[in-house]
């Protein structure tokens, strides 16, 4: 078996504006009368806008057009907390293993559930290592349905089989499985179902590491 490509997630993989969604979020609950707390927040991560704002609402009804509204308050919320990033809010050994990777001739792709993942990676200056950028808009079914996984691996002209998939978090571990992928969970939270499980994030982890774990 031979891994001829990378795919990561964005937020807590490559950089962590978790803090920005959250204050986002909060906000408008906040302004809408929801009560929305850190640990509310923690069963957001890896999922969609719209599911987002459904586990917020916590079974309170809301039309359609009015859901519409409020995600995109919250997402003007959250863009002008963008505006802060910088290259240096990289996690560490993000930069390290991008550079150990291209070396190794391995293709690299990003598989965010954000919509905001183009500006993120721009703002970061990591453009450059994606061959392939997949986000909110290029699927209709998000994590933990395989979809956008499996979209970045067609744009990378690789199955599934070929390549591994970067996860710190349930939902896009899931997706990742379920695509045929080999999967690496970063951090604590929900990720111990992936072939390889690295609580420091990228920070020591190795290219050598990960190929070794896919071919045995």
């Amino acid at each position: 078996m031979t891994i001829k490509a990378f795919i990561f997630d964005l937020d807590g993989v490559i950089t962590d504006t978790a803090e920005f969604h959250f204050l986002a979020w909060k906000q408008l609950a906040d302004e809408i009368g929801v009560s929305f707390t850190r640990e509310d927040n923690d069963q957001l991560r890896g999922v969609s806008r719209r599911e987002s704002l459904k586990r917020l609402l916590k079974g309170r009804p809301v039309d359609e057009a009015t859901a519409e509204v409020w995600m995109q308050r919250k997402n003007d919320i959250y863009r002008e907390f963008l505006h802060q990033i910088t290259p240096a809010d990289s996690l560490p050994g993000v930069v390290h293993f991008l550079d150990e990777a291209r070396k190794r001739g391995i293709l690299i792709g990003l598989g965010s559930a954000s919509k905001n993942a183009r500006d993120v990676i721009e703002r970061l200056k990591l453009m450059d290592y994606f061959e392939a950028l997949g986000d909110g808009y290029s699927v209709v079914n998000p994590k933990p349905a395989p979809d956008l996984f499996i979209w970045v691996a067609g744009r990378l002209g690789v199955p599934p089989n070929e390549a591994v998939v970067f996860e710190d978090a349930e939902a896009g571990v899931d997706a990742a499985l379920k695509g045929g992928f080999w999967t690496v969970g970063l951090g604590r939270a929900g990720v111990n179902a992936a072939h390889l499980v690295k609580e420091d994030g990228l920070k020591t982890l190795t290219v050598d590491a990960v190929l070794e774990v896919a071919s045995g």
